[in-house]
């Protein structure tokens, strides 16, 4: 099997994992990733943070967005586009964001941030113990992330997400830290 079939039936295989995921369980450790995200901005005084909005069986931040924006930090949000390529927003409210491309919602405010970015939050559907992580296959982080080489970069992921390797190519980048929690 080649990396890129690899990747697809891995994918295919946390994909189909994490819709099983029991619900309580997913409760309880969304809140625990929020709440470890949130003690990362605050100790470290990051005040602009580039976050995803949920979908599906993703990790929830939504609550984690929430508390940030009420304290007046700045959340940037990805708009998915053409070419592999995201436009950043900024989210104002989690009551003005609007349906994007495959299931992904962004601001509706058109209002793009092209500044640095303290802190970038990385969803995945697996990881290893190198922090290399596994996407949805797009490409959308691997640009996105080479672009920020000096924002500190994130991934969250459940405890039956990490494999021993994940395959990677030459454009997968490494992540700065994995937060997973096996003991929950």
């Amino acid at each position: 099997m080649n990396i890129i079939e690899h990747k697809k039936e891995l994918r295919k295989q946390m994909l189909v994992e994490r819709a099983q995921l029991n619900a309580s369980f997913k409760s309880k450790y969304d809140f625990w990733i929020c709440s470890e995200l949130e003690n990362i901005i605050l100790d470290n005084n990051y005040k602009k943070v580039h976050a995803y909005l949920p979908m599906g069986k993703e990790i929830d931040i939504l609550p984690l967005i929430d508390t940030l924006l009420q304290k007046n930090i700045t959340i940037i949000c990805p708009k998915t586009l053409p070419k592999r390529k995201l436009e950043n927003r900024i989210l104002t409210s989690l009551k003005d964001i609007e349906q994007g491309v495959f299931g992904t919602t962004h601001p509706a405010n058109p209002n793009e941030y092209k500044g640095e970015i303290d802190l970038i939050i990385v969803p995945g559907l697996a990881f290893d113990e190198n922090n290399y992580r596994l996407g949805y296959g797009g490409g959308y982080y691997d640009n996105f992330l080479a672009q920020h080489p000096k924002s500190k970069k994130i991934g969250i992921f459940y405890p039956f997400q990490k494999v021993e390797k994940v395959p990677t190519e030459n454009h997968d980048l490494a992540l700065d830290q994995i937060l997973v929690n096996f003991e929950i």
